[in-house]
């Protein structure tokens, strides 16, 4: 029994003819002898009806001054992907195809209990394997599981993966069922060199290795996610990016010992950003690493990804998603931290806030407060160059640097790594940036 695992994202079942297309595939794979065993994603993308957003909106339209508890928010965006499961399995059983949906907890998916970002901790497959000996075609609800608390209460609590879940979903039930392959299916042809929305006609990577590809996703591509891409490459499961509405042969990701050599494999850009560079000159130096270690624990408890991070003896820096600034002013504009009797205030931008102003009067009489000013840099964004054994070779900073200074567009900071050099520029200039790299690097005939 050789099954091939398929995992359709929400362009592949937002309609009738996509979900027509996404069967065909299937029964496809069942002709050549596979069992496929499907995995889905909510239906359609962001303006959809049942997409993931609009059924978050739905719960917070109710009271948009409340936030919902993340449990509510886990059990009403779990039901994207149940309605897409359920209307995919009928679909296959219209053209006379036995098949069954599964919730994540029915497929035997257990998860840590983090609501909203919920990790795999084991997976019991035994419906999955009972449907598949049966000759019946699984379709399993991606991006959830099911946590059971300690005192075993009943059917257990709908957690789900976070975003990009369902590629999580399908390497893990891969994994689990020691699948012969493990495809992705979408609305491209594959892994591209560039963003095609950016980049004109970027070409379709043929072959990328797993670090390769959980770089990209990193750093803003929108390809596989990179814990789909960890869980494929520990179990050595042949992973495949692929279109569902064409014929192409698509992308295959294998480990880095079978596509060796030295290359830049494409270019990436993340969302909107917001960079803070604070200033701990003033700081004792036993006092600033202190100040540090508290600032990034404080960061970490409330879930702040963050980007460019610098660290210096005067001071230190990050940049954050500009959806999540608004809570990195919060904890932080005003935050008061005590360091060995001194204390140290925190002030977002070169102009005190409200708090601010308020904090420094009421610390007044304690004395010996300095405070510690962040400068704000909005309308950022991080463009990055990914490439396998090439990042680390003499003049490729210099080449970069030059390419985006030949188009008078300025670098505020940068960053880099085994497998990528990334700069945060004006937002603005992203485009621009994008082309001339993928131009420069010689992306254009990437093959």
């Amino acid at each position: 029994m050789r099954i091939k695992v398929m995992k359709f994202g929400g362009t592949s079942v937002a309609d009738a003819p996509s979900r027509l297309a996404a069967a065909m595939k299937i029964v496809s794979a069942k002709e050549q002898g596979f069992s496929p065993v499907v995995v889905v994603s909510a239906i359609g993308r962001k303006g959809s009806p049942y997409a993931t957003d609009t059924l978050l909106d739905l719960l917070r339209q109710v009271d948009p001054n409340v936030e919902p508890d993340a449990r509510e928010v886990d059990l009403m965006v779990g039901c994207g992907e149940i309605m897409a499961a359920s209307i995919l399995a009928h679909t296959l059983k219209t053209m006379g195809h036995a098949a069954l949906s599964f919730r994540g907890g029915q497929a035997g998916i257990r998860t840590d209990g983090v609501y909203g970002n919920a990790r795999i901790t084991r997976i019991h497959p035994v419906s999955i394997e009972r449907a598949v000996s049966e000759g019946k075609i699984p379709v399993i609800c991606g991006f959830q599981g099911v946590w059971v608390p300690g005192d075993g209460g009943p059917g257990g609590e709908l957690t789900t993966l976070g975003r990009g879940g369902s590629d999580t979903t399908a390497s893990a039930i891969g994994a689990a069922l020691n699948a012969a392959a493990v495809e992705i299916f979408t609305d491209v042809d594959g892994v591209k060199s560039a963003d095609p929305n950016f980049v004109e006609k970027p070409p379709t990577l043929r072959k990328v290795t797993y670090d390769e590809v959980a770089e990209l996703a990193h750093l803003g591509a929108k390809v596989v996610h990179p814990r789909a891409a960890e869980i494929a490459m520990n179990y050595k499961i042949p992973l495949w990016v692929k279109n569902t509405f064409s014929d192409d042969p698509g992308t295959e990701i294998v480990e880095r010992e079978a596509y060796p050599g030295s290359r830049v494999t494409g270019v990436s850009h993340t969302g909107k950003l917001t960079h803070l560079a604070f200033d701990l000159g003033n700081c004792k130096d036993r006092d600033s690493t202190s100040i540090k270690l508290k600032l990034y624990d404080l960061l970490a408890q409330n879930g702040i990804n963050l980007y460019m991070v610098g660290l210096n003896p005067s001071g230190t820096g990050f940049a954050v998603a500009k959806d999540q600034y608004a809570l990195v002013e919060k904890l932080l504009d005003g935050l008061v931290l005590p360091v060995d009797g001194r204390f140290y205030l925190f002030q977002i931008g070169r102009l005190a806030s409200h708090e601010v102003m308020t904090q420094q009067k009421l610390l007044a009489p304690v004395g010996n407060v300095e405070t510690i000013v962040a400068e704000l840099t909005e309308g950022c964004t991080m463009v990055s160059v990914i490439g396998h054994d090439y990042m680390g070779q003499p003049g490729v900073f210099l080449k970069l640097l030059t390419a985006l200074s030949e188009e008078q567009i300025p670098v505020y900071q940068t960053s880099d790594s085994d497998f990528s050099i990334s700069c945060l520029i004006p937002e603005a200039e992203m485009r621009r940036a994008l082309r001339k790299l993928h131009d420069v690097f010689g992306l254009s005939v990437t093959a």
